[in-house]
């Protein structure tokens, strides 16, 4: 497999700087993906400028250009799909048939965002005073960082980078370090459809290096993360401090509740691919299954024979359910959980290394038994393949358990009762429900986020976007002269 070389994109110029990183297969250590330069400050400070300069053009062009331009974007997406699709399996180690979802994904998101563009609409009202109307508007916010994870390489910047620029907003965009080409291609796809020089550009860096001037630059005005709390804490003070506004998304840790009545065969395949798919590293997996007495042993029972079927393995081989986990820092804090929490004297079924064909960081889905509501596996995000089982009496305990946590993306239920399923839906303590349902998996067209822990500011997504991409404006007209 060739190795790619990726470049900055600053003000439309491609820039080649900074010394020389390495974008490796965590399916196969020795594949190297691509190259890249890390960015540093000065060149941060560049780009955000760059997108200072474009900005007032790029907000007086009409929605229904910027939105064809998201348009002819999200059709080249969809057309090299599997190409893609190749690329982000390689890169980031989510199967191939993911992948291609992902990317597929992606170019849903520009699609829908495009005719978001000229849905930018507002109010117009009598005034309280004779002879005046008031109008109501929407406008860009300005200059917008976007700093995106890895987990979602393709459709996590395509969320936030389309309605940026569906609304008129210029763009500083760093992808994580582990996942640039996925970002490369996206930036390079929406140039080519037209998008003008400067308002999206390109800084690939870390975030040691580059971070407090996406954060904290005078010439910003939004910024908007996706990460871990820790950091996204860090990007929120820093924000705050220089006046800019912030749109954090931080995680979960998300319950499916399973109760007696559940469909045994529905609530399996639903832990099963709400756990483990895509590695279990995504902030929506099912990662707290709250399990009720009745059905407890069958449950567990089918849940690990599922598991022990599952074929791990190279991300873009065939017949493979479930891909390596990103890196050797994330495996290593994958299986220190386990460690941690077998060490506590909790049954774990699974979580062993796999061996595979090439060097990579394959580790088999780990299922963390009979645990309590405080243990650590129950309290901090481990993102990776690993999930915890909680007994409880009843629903209500459920319930409460479920809703004993810091965070509040996302929580599911599998039953078969209608009033519990409602029941459930009123309170949860979670952004997202999903019912018979596992807790992973949303529509590109609805909004996202959750409470406490997992978000801060407004949702992204769907119709949502605008709340934090534009700033409403009041005008008052006279139609003549005012007694």
């Amino acid at each position: 497999m060739t190795t790619a070389h990726l470049p900055h994109i600053v003000g439309g110029e491609r820039i080649e700087c900074g010394p020389t990183q390495h974008d490796v297969s965590p399916s196969n250590t020795g594949d190297v993906v691509a190259e890249w330069g890390a960015a540093d400050a000065a060149l941060a400070e560049q780009a955000v400028a760059a997108a200072a300069a474009a900005a007032p053009q790029w907000a007086a062009t009409t929605g229904a250009r910027r939105g064809e331009i998201l348009a002819a974007a999200a059709l080249e997406i969809e057309r090299r799909a599997d190409e893609l699709g190749r690329i982000l399996a390689r890169e980031e180690g989510k199967t191939l048939p993911e992948a291609v979802g992902e990317v597929r994904r992606a170019g849903q998101i520009l699609q829908f965002q495009a005719g978001q563009a000229v849905r930018n609409s507002g109010q117009l009202l009598d005034s309280i005073r004779p002879g005046i109307e008031v109008a109501v508007t929407r406008e860009p916010v300005g200059v917008v960082s976007v700093i995106a994870p890895w987990n979602f390489p393709i459709a996590i910047p395509a969320w936030k980078i389309a309605p940026a620029l569906a609304y008129g907003n210029t763009v500083v965009f760093k992808p994580a370090e582990a996942v640039p080409a996925s970002a490369w291609h996206l930036v390079d796809i929406l140039h080519r459809a037209g998008l003008p020089d400067g308002v999206l550009n390109l800084v690939l860096g870390r975030g040691a290096e580059v971070g407090d001037v996406l954060t904290g630059s005078p010439d910003l005005d939004a910024v908007t993360f996706t990460g871990s709390e820790t950091t996204g804490r860090r990007v929120l003070d820093r924000a705050s401090g220089a006046g800019i506004r912030a749109q954090l998304e931080m995680g979960g840790k998300n319950p499916l509740v399973v109760l007696d009545d559940a469909d045994i065969d529905v609530a399996v395949s639903q832990a099963l691919a709400g756990a483990f798919g895509s590695t279990g590293q995504r902030c929506t997996a099912s990662s707290r299954l709250v399990v009720t007495r009745g059905i407890h042993d069958l449950f567990v029972e089918r849940l690990t024979e599922a598991m022990g079927r599952w074929h791990v393995g190279d991300a873009l081989a065939d017949g493979v359910d479930m891909g390596p986990v990103v890196d050797q820092r994330q495996l290593d804090q994958d299986r220190r959980y386990v460690a941690q929490a077998a060490a506590a004297g909790r049954e774990v079924v699974g979580g062993e290394l796999e061996s595979a064909a090439t060097p990579g960081f394959f580790m088999r889905p780990a299922l963390v038994l009979d645990t309590d509501p405080r243990d650590p596996i129950n309290r901090e995000e481990v993102f990776g393949p690993v999930a915890s089982v909680i007994r409880v009496d009843d629903y209500e305990h459920a319930l409460a358990v479920a809703n004993d946590t810091p965070y509040g993306l996302a929580a599911g239920i599998i039953t078969t009762s209608l009033a519990a399923a409602t029941d459930f839906r009123r309170r949860a303590q979670a952004g997202m429900v999903m019912v018979n349902l596992a807790t992973a998996g949303v529509d590109f067209h609805v909004p996202f986020g959750g409470r406490g822990a997992s978000s801060f500011g407004p949702r992204e997504q769907g119709e949502q976007a605008r709340e934090f991409f534009t700033q409403v404006k009041t005008a008052y007209v006279a139609a003549g002269p005012v007694a």
